[in-house]
């Protein structure tokens, strides 16, 4: 299943406001209305899987716009299951992917929280998150990968994330210098047993954290969890656990320690 959704929010008169809403299945989004979405200044859309996806073959594509001055949380409402393909060959060949791609003008703000992907056995899944930040603009982004059902042998994720700051030149912004470039994989048995990955763990828990001001972070870690500072500004928080709410837990302490 092939599917495009687009997100556009702009600053208006102190609040951010969604003006672009378009998405086809499996991917509906759905903002925040009424009395609760009326007392925020921000945009709140909830990402909804209209359909069972990822499913292999899948290619579901976002392309979110944050205006300067606005600021947009994107939150999950339920665990992604990223599941194999059906009879079809050619189908199963095929991995589910999800891109999000993302673009943060001056002085605003976007706050990734989707809920995580459960990778199940056979399945292949490939995730990515490119986001473009203005020299001023903000960026919080989690991602929790969770490697098969209790039980069972989990199938192949990789993901990757880019995260760069541009600055505006001409008529459009300039290729500016990357703040991360990281990709991740879980599914390989000796892979996910080494210390320097899953060390035996399920759950493998990772949150971008880039502020509007170049503010160096130190690195620092805990149990289960560290903290590293990106070039320029921000800081990548990673944690390791054998559960998905332990490795909630883990990153809420390393994101505490960035503060």
């Amino acid at each position: 299943m092939l599917a495009c959704a687009e997100l556009v929010v702009v600053a208006r008169e102190g609040r951010s406001v969604v003006t672009t809403l378009r998405a086809q299945s499996p991917l509906a989004l759905v903002p925040r209305r009424g009395v609760t979405a009326a007392s925020r200044s921000d945009a709140v859309v909830h990402l909804v899987g209209s359909a069972s996806t990822p499913l292999a073959g899948d290619d579901v594509t976002l392309t979110v716009t944050v205006g300067a001055g606005a600021h947009l949380t994107l939150t999950g409402v339920a665990a992604a299951v990223a599941l194999p393909g059906g009879r079809s060959a050619d189908r199963a060949a095929r991995p589910s992917r999800t891109v999000l791609r993302c673009s943060v003008g001056d002085g605003g703000s976007l706050t990734y929280l989707p809920e995580p992907t459960v990778v199940t056995g056979r399945a292949h899944h490939e995730t990515v998150l490119d986001v473009v930040l203005a020299p001023t603009a903000a960026l919080r982004a989690r991602d929790l990968l969770v490697a098969g059902r209790t039980g069972e042998r989990p199938g192949r994720c990789r993901g990757t994330v880019r995260v760069t700051e541009c600055s505006a030149a001409g008529n459009g912004p300039a290729p500016g210098r990357p703040l991360l470039v990281q990709t991740q994989e879980i599914g390989d048995p000796l892979l996910d047993a080494s210390p320097a990955h899953l060390a035996g763990h399920r759950v493998l828990g990772t949150e971008v954290l880039v502020g509007p001001a170049r503010e160096q972070v130190p690195a620092t870690c805990g149990d289960g969890w560290s903290l590293s500072p990106l070039p320029g500004r921000g800081a990548l928080a990673t944690a390791v656990a054998h559960d998905a709410v332990t490795a909630a837990r883990r990153l809420a302490e390393a994101v505490r320690a960035a503060s």
